[in-house]
C-alpha cells in the first residue's frame, strides 16, 4: 500500500509544481506558499475531522520528544516549500522539480546517518543515477 501512496504522493506533488507556476504569474512567492499553507491545514483537518482523528485527542496525546520533532518537521516543511515556491516563480517548472527532487538523496544519506538504514551500494548507485538525471534535467 506504501507504495501506491508513493506514486500519490509524487503524482500530486508535479500537479504543485504545475498549479503553483501558473498561480504565482503576479504574487510573491512568500505570499502564495503562506496562503497555499493556510488552505492546506484548513483541508487537512476537514479531513483529519472527517475520518474521526480527533476522537480522544488531547495536547497530551504526543510525547515532548514527538512535539519537538514534529515542529521540526512542519518548519523544515515551510521552509522547503518557501524555497520552493521562491525557485518556481523564477525558473522553469521542470528544472526547480528536478532539483527538488534531490531531497530524494539527502533523504537516503541523512537516514543512514541518523536512522540507521541500510546504504548499499545499489542504494549508493542509484542515489548518484538519480542526482545526475537532476542535474540533466535541471541543466
Amino acid at each position: 500500500m506504501w507504495l501506491l501512496y508513493a506514486f500519490l504522493a509524487a503524482g500530486f506533488a508535479a500537479l504543485v509544481a504545475i498549479f503553483g507556476k501558473i498561480g504565482l504569474k503576479g504574487i510573491d512567492s512568500t505570499l502564495a506558499t503562506t496562503v497555499r499553507g493556510i488552505i492546506m491545514a484548513l483541508f487537512l483537518v476537514c479531513v483529519a475531522f472527517a475520518m474521526r482523528k480527533f476522537d480522544g485527542f488531547s495536547l497530551q496525546s504526543f510525547t515532548g520528544r514527538e512535539w519537538i520533532f514534529i515542529i521540526l518537521a512542519g518548519i523544515a516543511g515551510a521552509l522547503s516549500w518557501l524555497f520552493y515556491f521562491s525557485a518556481l516563480r523564477a525558473g522553469p517548472a521542470g528544472a526547480v522539480s528536478a532539483i527538488d527532487r534531490l531531497s530524494i538523496v539527502f533523504v537516503v544519506i541523512l537516514a543512514a546517518i541518523f536512522l540507521g538504514e541500510a546504504f548499499t551500494w545499489k542504494i549508493g548507485i542509484g542515489a548518484l543515477l538519480m542526482a545526475s538525471g537532476a542535474i540533466l534535467i535541471a541543466f
